[in-house]
């Protein structure tokens, strides 16, 4: 049994949801959190944890891209798992300044991996488990039919994607080589509470409530899967603790839709919520599509379903429904954790 669990990025989107769902349904282990705190991170997003699981969680400030930071980590407190979420994420970011992309997602990664390989003697590795938790961008753009699957081959088409494919590769090279029992899993796109407002669902929230123009890229007819974040978290989850080494897993939601009928939803959803007349249609504008769009992404996740018994539970309509209504009761949120970047005319998906 893993008793001692390395969650990186631990105080992000993704890795605060995941925090709080393992430390609920394992009583028995222990997190330790390691996040540097850059923008998108934020203590405050931990703040959800139950009392009685906050003395089963360690937090540590620090960056995965310094070996003597990432080996104390191992050293100090015995680590068992790894479930790697720290990674620099949006694709514009990675068309202004593709280095920090690079360094973080593939260098972070490496020393994660070498840390394990060194940490972990091979007569343990039964008991041990690293995931590697990447996106469906890996795989590049789909046409209007088919889906990925953990077969497709990898064709990122921006800095940040490509970034992820590479730490995939090491990923799979270190269980190849070394005998690491990593997995990887390669999601849709997540929405749900704690994301940071520039990214595509919170954008248009905090934005239309403010009367703001709603930013489109191209033609908004780019396609995508969308995963209420907490069935993100428990498919992680099957996956640390039933997965099989050396094995890809896709997670998506099967909720594919364009994303200008996605930000069409979200001015309806927020105009029935709040009755702001003032939240419509007329907010919405189209802009110069981004350098190396992908049209349409569609995830299959037929084996994590087949294998691990895992399915969305959250449908679209509900799990909207219930991110509109966590960014209108959390506004203060926004304003303590977010320094008006938010009000940037970035979109992104």
């Amino acid at each position: 049994m893993m008793k001692n669990i390395l969650v990186t990025g631990c105080a992000g989107f993704i890795g605060s949801n995941f925090v709080s769902h393992y430390l609920t349904e394992h009583p028995e282990g222990n997190i330790i959190g390691l996040d540097n705190l850059t923008y998108a991170g934020n203590l405050e997003n931990l703040s959800g944890i139950p009392e009685d699981n906050k003395k089963r969680f360690v937090f540590i400030k620090g960056d995965i891209c310094e070996s003597g930071t990432v080996e104390e980590v191992f050293r100090d407190y015995q680590i068992d798992g790894v479930v790697h979420f720290a990674a620099e994420s949006h694709v514009d970011r990675s068309i202004e300044d593709p280095q920090v992309f690079l360094k973080t997602n593939i260098l972070g990664t490496f020393l994660l991996l070498d840390a394990a390989r060194r940490f972990w003697p091979r007569k343990t590795l039964d008991f041990r488990r690293f995931v590697q938790i990447s996106t469906d961008e890996v795989y590049g753009s789909l046409g209007p039919a088919g889906y990925f699957t953990e077969t497709t081959p990898l064709d990122p088409h921006s800095p940040y994607s490509a970034s992820k494919a590479s730490a995939d590769h090491l990923a799979s090279s270190y269980h190849d080589t070394y005998g690491l029992p990593v997995m990887i899993t390669r999601c849709s796109n997540n929405y749900g509470p704690y994301q940071f407002p520039e990214k595509l669902i919170p954008l248009v929230i905090v934005r239309a409530l403010q009367h703001e123009f709603l930013p489109v890229y191209g033609d908004g007819k780019q396609i995508r899967d969308w995963l209420y974040v907490i069935d993100h978290c428990r498919a992680v989850d099957r996956v640390l603790g039933n997965g099989i080494p050396g094995e890809v897993y896709n997670i998506g939601g099967n909720n594919e839709r364009e994303n200008i009928e996605l930000v069409r939803t979200l001015v309806s959803v927020l105009r029935d919520e709040t009755g702001d007349q003032g939240i419509n249609e007329s907010l919405i504008r189209h802009v110069a599509d981004r350098p190396g769009h992908d049209r349409r992404y569609a995830i299959d996740s037929s084996k994590i379903r087949r294998q691990l018994g895992w399915i969305p539970e959250t449908g679209f309509q509900e799990g909207i429904h219930k991110t509109v209504r966590w960014y209108l009761e959390n506004r203060g949120w926004v304003e303590r954790v977010v320094t008006g970047s938010y009000r940037t005319t970035r979109t992104a998906d």
